[in-house]
């Protein structure tokens, strides 16, 4: 049984750890931080946990962290993750970061998005990307994982395997991503209101959102070159959930579907569907499946890739546990098993 800390435990991804790790096997939470709620009961914040985390809230202690865990989640917004990790990394301590703080391997790139400097810069080569379906193997020795965003997860899921076999243009890719309103995190903010945000979808961020270089670095990491991408996002009146449509021109003649079967057989959190599918985020509420479908409209050189994942599980804390279980080299799927949620 390993114990497990989680730093940042009143967002919606902190709260989503705790009650996936609550029916893990081989897991346990033993501490949970929270500045602004130290010295809160767990159940009192989030009544859904009563009889399951009997936890109370404390401030954030490093020494704390270390003497009473194995690994550390951060699930926190950018720039804190990186003036703790040297510290817990020192004494054994795995850390998993749920934030932006170890994505990007060029320290200016981050710096240019971010707009702080990089505490720990020199931590970052040693950062494995937390995305399984491409570094599964070198997530089994890492011991700082930057798990991926969720705009992110799903355009590289979805791209992947035209990249890897060599037959879309890589420089001229398109994703159009929708998310619900929980991808703004769990915060007081005008543009997350119910009257601001139902009955209305606008895009935003369109010169240039922060998961732009992350996206561009993985993609480019299954092309085997630079990439070229316009991305997109929009703001949707749902809680959860992301759809991502994605566009390529294809160079070359292949069985598409053959291509992405092929390619996630062996995947237990990847999803393809069968031909002409046309999946829906409500079918992944709740899972960490990340569903897809493949389409060739009117068999032009248009490749069309529908994605949807549930952007605060597959897209944060499920895949952060999905690491977890691969670094402790415990059945990838505990704690996981959970069925997307109807209605």
């Amino acid at each position: 049984m390993i114990r497990v800390g989680i730093v940042g435990a009143t967002g919606y991804t902190g709260v989503e750890l705790l009650r996936m790790l609550s029916t893990h096997p081989n897991a346990k939470v033993s501490v949970v931080t929270s500045r602004a709620e130290a010295g809160r009961q767990v159940s009192d914040l989030f009544p859904s946990l009563r009889g399951v985390c009997d936890l109370v809230f404390s401030d954030v202690n490093p020494d704390e962290l270390a003497a009473n865990c194995d690994v550390v989640f951060y699930a926190t917004p950018h720039a804190t993750a990186m003036h703790h990790a040297e510290a817990l990394l020192a004494r054994g301590v795995k850390v998993i970061d749920l934030s932006a703080d170890f994505r990007i391997r060029d320290q200016a790139t981050w710096e240019k998005w971010y707009g702080v400097e990089h505490a720990s810069a020199h931590l970052i080569p040693q950062a494995v990307y937390g995305l399984p379906e491409r570094n599964r193997a070198k997530i089994t020795s890492a011991d700082l994982i930057a798990c991926p965003g969720c705009y992110p997860t799903s355009v590289q899921l979805g791209f992947a395997p035209l990249l890897e076999a060599g037959v879309i243009n890589a420089a001229s890719l398109i994703a159009d991503c929708k998310s619900g309103v929980s991808g703004a995190g769990r915060k007081a903010a005008v543009g997350s209101l119910l009257c601001e945000s139902a009955d209305s979808i606008h895009a935003y961020a369109v010169s240039g959102h922060r998961h732009l270089p992350e996206i561009k670095q993985g993609l480019g990491d299954f092309a085997g070159t630079e990439v070229g991408i316009t991305f997109v996002p929009h703001l949707t009146p749902m809680i959860r959930g992301i759809q991502a449509t994605l566009y390529a021109t294809l160079t070359a003649e292949c069985d598409l579907q053959a291509l992405f079967e092929a390619r996630y057989k062996d995947e237990i959190f990847v999803d393809v569907m069968p031909a002409g599918s046309s999946p829906a985020t409500r079918t992944v509420r709740g899972s960490n499946v990340c569903r897809l479908a493949v389409h060739r409209p009117q068999g032009g050189d248009t490749v069309v890739i529908l994605a949807v994942e549930d952007n605060l599980i597959k897209g944060a804390a499920g895949q952060a546990i999905q690491c977890m279980n691969i670094r402790f080299g415990f059945n990838e799927a505990e704690g996981l098993s959970l069925v997307g949620l109807m209605p």
